[in-house]
């Protein structure tokens, strides 16, 4: 029997679509898009296809632009860094951010910039006021809109306005990794000066990302190169990774709505699955509060490492947590911060466009098996 891929928030299999147009792209556009011959026009003329698809997505109808990058953790870099040498103030985070932007910060720090982090209230919500409140003076405020580890979704645009108030020059920052094809996403709504983008979290290919970037929102590069993209990213672009990026996001976009409701079901029957057969666990965020492609549980009295290993070695492929160290588990801060007990192990089942209701139930009767199981060990 096939293994049960429930892991789609760390990467989605690429889509057969994305792939047959890079594809597409690499027999006949291989020439340099910058280019003056037919061959570059060629490959320009994918590269725009993938920029209206992109702006289409975030709902830019003209306030922006995109730069195409290697990944989110490339964009989340260009933003962060790129703001930090063009505003004074002080670099403003929170305490539930993905690496790609908490060693950015620690980077900051480590050069004389003063950062400070703010703690999220006990659901893992950002309070806007003293997300506010800590960015008085700040040149740099950076969040994610969709925490990766339990999925809780931050209120962006009261966040945005709030800081403005406060910090109108502010650079204000948003990691997206998460959020586009899970959440809607419209750049003229959320208020913020550039929003990061990975390919592989919505079946496009690893290797591409890309940064929107509000028009006249300064940072500089971080490099320079031959001067592409406006001087914001210098270096040959990659067309077929960008075409690739750009009709994922249009396909995620598309299929959100839909995607939204069969999500939900299929989290709610993981949840009914293990009260039908009586294990201990807590959803660690509401179904309001969360992102639905991400369903976060805390099992009690079962180390996070036990699950991980057992449910693999059965087919099941999940990420797991915990907010303490053990069994060959980091200690999670997020998990921390949202009052996770240390005896509970987390697990995150995390959905996509391809994944089948067949699977998740299966998937939810040997998660119930195992932590059946587990609970039974002599301690």
């Amino acid at each position: 029997m096939q293994p049960i891929y429930l892991d789609n928030a760390a990467s989605t299999r690429v889509s057969d679509e994305v792939l047959a147009l890079m594809t597409e792209v690499m027999r006949t556009a291989w020439g340099n898009p910058s280019a003056a011959h037919p061959q570059g026009a060629a490959a320009r003329a994918f590269l725009d296809t993938a920029r209206t698809r992109m702006l289409a997505a975030l709902g830019d109808r003209g306030i922006g632009d995109v730069v195409w990058t290697s990944g989110c953790s490339e964009a989340n870099a260009l933003a962060v860094l790129g703001a930090a040498r063009t505003h004074e103030g002080s670099i403003v985070i929170s305490t539930l951010e993905h690496p790609a932007i908490t060693t950015l910060a620690d980077r900051l720090e480590a050069e004389g910039r003063r950062v400070v982090r703010v703690a999220p209230g006990p659901g893992g919500v950002l309070d806007p006021d003293e997300l506010a409140a800590a960015s008085k003076g700040a040149g740099v405020v950076a969040f994610l809109g969709v925490q990766n580890e339990i999925g809780v979704v931050q209120p962006v645009a009261a966040i945005a306005q709030a800081v403005r108030a406060v910090a109108p020059s502010a650079h204000l920052h948003l990691d997206a990794a998460q959020a586009l094809g899970k959440v809607v996403l419209d750049v003229a709504q959320l208020g913020v000066d550039s929003i990061a983008i990975a390919g592989h979290k919505l079946h496009g290919p690893k290797g591409a990302g890309a940064l929107w970037l509000r028009n006249g929102a300064r940072i500089e590069p971080l490099w320079v190169g031959g001067g592409q993209q406006h001087g914001m990213r210098g270096g040959t672009q990659d067309a077929p990774g960008a075409a690739g990026l750009g009709l994922a996001a249009e396909r995620a976009a598309t299929a959100l709505t839909t995607a939204r409701a069969r999500w939900l079901e299929l989290a709610a029957n993981v949840t009914q699955t293990l009260e039908a057969r009586g294990i201990a666990f807590r959803q660690l965020v509401p179904d309001h509060r969360r992102a639905p492609h991400i369903l976060a549980l805390g099992i009690a009295g079962i180390p996070a490492g036990a699950l991980r290993n057992v449910l693999a070695s059965r087919g099941v492929y999940i990420s797991t947590g915990s907010a303490c160290s053990a069994d060959g588990v980091k200690a999670s801060p997020t998990l921390a911060a949202i009052g996770l007990p240390e005896d509970h192990g987390m697990v995150r089942l995390s959905f996509a466009l391809d994944t089948t209701t067949d699977d998740v139930a299966r998937a939810a009767t040997i998660l119930a098996d195992v932590a059946s199981e587990l609970g039974k060990r002599p301690s």
